[in-house]
């Protein structure tokens, strides 16, 4: 019997070829850009929130009460708030590459002109204008990663992305204490020197990333033909929960608006609490040198939390129950901080509830990108960021208000406390309406 023959072309690669690739893949592409965005997003909150520590003593050089200190922490987000969709948009039309790399540049420009403050009018001015520079900039980032990530490793990405925001207060808390340490050096107060070297990384990290991104997994001269199709077949594969594309339509679906309340509760919190832990801490009478290492602590713990609930959170896949129960947490640890006497118990609570809002946020962003996708997602995400952001807004100037109306900051943790409760009945609400859990 004569032999058939196979013609050589037709191969098809077992299946456990494919997840090699597939992972080995991905793993090139996280080693490229995860950690010069978690860089990015590391200096971006410390641009952000520096004035934390600055506040020990730029608020008694320029005369800032402690309403004129929440309101103009709180500024930034107006303007931030205010552009944050054009620039979204902006980002669609113009590629992540490039305006992500604009958006560095430009907010680091003007943290160092943080320096320059010499009144209330200066600081709101100042404030403002920065939260226009980084305006778009974590809802491009989110965006840009869901066209480069399937939804089964969403979380795990956005946690490593994420952690930025407590490893930015682990290193924050200790550097901020040590610039403040250079008052009078070449004339220039230490919260002036603090503003300034903090602000010159985010302007390198800009120029670094035009040429390390990539807008989409096609665009990719780094990546093998191989590599490129797995990747691509991973997204177009992926499944999804009554999908978007729409802008009109995503502001009109409930499961956007429910997205918004969760994440602004959870916002008032998280910025509530971070911008005003050192002066909390500040009450027990310690050095800022030694408020900056205390303050990390619980930002470590936050950390360690966000990136091993994100991991358990793709495992199991019950993203929403998950992100219901962080924000439990949270208000639990916010409500442990106020009825205790002793400041380890204290510190214990404040710590829960880092926890708890950091883990939130991660979990919380792996979820709109499960309906929406191109123009939706792109708006969607930047509509959800700006509506919940405005919770940078309200959660310092919430907390300044009370300190200055009661004289302790029991009044403003307790708010805190009730916005975190408000984000966790939502979020069980969303279970109903997110089919595919």
């Amino acid at each position: 019997m004569d032999e058939v023959s196979v013609p050589h072309s037709i191969h098809v690669a077992p299946a456990a070829d494919v997840e090699a690739l597939r992972r080995a893949a991905f793993r090139k592409v996280i080693w490229r850009m995860l950690p010069i965005l978690t860089l990015g997003y590391l200096f971006n909150f410390l641009d952000r929130t520096n004035i934390a520590f600055a506040a020990l003593q730029m608020n008694r050089d320029i005369g800032l009460s402690a309403t004129q200190f929440g309101w103009g922490a709180g500024i930034l987000f107006i303007g931030y708030c205010g552009f944050e969709v054009p620039s979204n948009m902006l980002l669609y039309r113009f590629g992540a590459r490039i305006w992500i790399s604009r958006i560095m540049i430009s907010w680091g420009l003007l943290s160092c002109g943080m320096c320059l403050v010499s009144g209330p009018m200066s600081f709101y001015l100042m404030r403002f204008a920065l939260g226009v520079a980084e305006a778009g900039f974590f809802p491009g980032i989110a965006f840009f990663l869901s066209a480069w990530f399937p939804a089964d490793y969403r979380a795990r990405i956005l946690s490593w992305f994420l952690v930025a925001i407590p490893v930015s207060s682990v290193i924050g808390g200790p550097l901020g204490g040590a610039l403040l340490g250079m008052d009078g050096h070449l004339g220039l107060a230490g919260w002036q020197w603090l503003f300034i070297i903090e602000g010159i990384p985010a302007v390198l990290i800009g120029l670094a990333l035009l040429k390390l991104l990539a807008d989409r997994p096609q665009d990719a001269a780094w990546l093998t033909p191989d590599e490129k199709r797995v990747i691509i077949a991973s997204l177009d594969g992926q499944k999804r929960d009554r999908a978007v594309s729409r802008m009109g339509t995503a502001l009109r679906d409930i499961r956007v608006w429910l997205c918004t309340i969760v994440y602004l509760g959870f916002t008032v919190g998280s910025y509530g609490i971070q911008i005003w832990l050192p002066q909390i801490l500040k009450q027990q009478e310690f050095t800022n040198l030694q408020v900056g290492w205390i303050s990390a602590v619980p930002y470590l713990a936050a950390s360690i939390g966000m990136i091993l609930w994100a991991r358990f959170a793709d495992r199991r896949g019950k993203k929403v129950a998950n992100l219901a129960t962080c924000c439990l947490l949270a208000v639990a640890g916010f409500i442990l901080a106020i009825t205790t006497g002793r400041f380890d118990l204290s510190l214990l609570g404040l710590t829960g509830a880092l926890v708890g809002v950091t883990a939130a946020r991660a979990i919380f962003w792996s979820i709109p990108t499960r309906f929406l996708t191109g123009v939706a997602a792109a708006g969607g995400i930047a509509f959800i960021n700006t509506i919940g952001t405005t919770g940078g807004f309200f959660g310092p100037t919430i907390v300044g208000w009370l300190k200055d109306m009661t004289g302790s900051f029991e009044a403003g943790l307790l708010a805190m406390a009730g916005c975190l409760a408000v984000s966790t009945v939502v979020a069980f609400l969303l279970k109903l309406v997110i089919r595919d859990e």
